[in-house]
């Protein structure tokens, strides 16, 4: 693609990937204020708009996705890159400005960051193709592990009602 098509691909996949996450706590809040038919609209928009970006990623593919020992690469580098830089300065100017909710939410997905590091180093360093085993995710913090569900997230302290498990007969959906 030329410079102008690929920035605006690019945009425009940013765009409805974010409209996507919004639409989807739209319609959590029409859930809880008891409106059923308009949170359902939003969760068919949203899912509209999941549609739109995975178009606009399918056309910037050749350009963000390489061959997996690769990809794992790069995965690794941006979770290590997150934890260590970006997050810890989120953190700090969130601690400085007295925004604790935000500080909280930064110091966890940090640390989040710094296990999806580790599991991606894992995959890179040990030949695991062959092996088909779950991931457990913390739906509160997004701490994910392969081993068995904690009793508590080691992030953030949640239950193990709060792990969702994403296993190979979840993987079309």
């Amino acid at each position: 693609m030329k410079e102008k098509t690929t920035e605006n691909v690019k945009a425009a996949f940013l765009g409805e990937a974010k409209a996507y996450f919004r639409l989807l706590a739209f319609a959590e809040k029409a859930l809880e204020e008891d409106i059923p038919q308009i949170a359902l609209l939003f969760r068919a928009i949203a899912e509209a708009e999941r549609v739109h970006a995975t178009r606009h990623l399918n056309l910037m593919k050749d350009m963000v996705v390489s061959d997996t020992d690769t990809n794992l690469e790069k995965s690794f580098q941006r979770e290590k890159s997150i934890s260590e830089n970006e997050y810890p300065r989120f953190l700090l100017e969130a601690e400085e400005e007295g925004e604790k909710m935000a500080a909280l939410a930064f110091g966890q997905a940090r640390d989040a960051e710094t296990f999806h590091a580790k599991l991606y180093e894992q995959a890179i360093y040990r030949v695991i193709r062959d092996k088909i085993s779950a991931y457990h995710v913390c739906q509160v913090c997004g701490y994910v592990t392969d081993k068995k569900i904690p009793d508590k997230c080691p992030v953030c302290g949640a239950p193990k009602e709060k792990f969702k498990t994403i296993d190979d007969e979840k993987m079309g959906s």
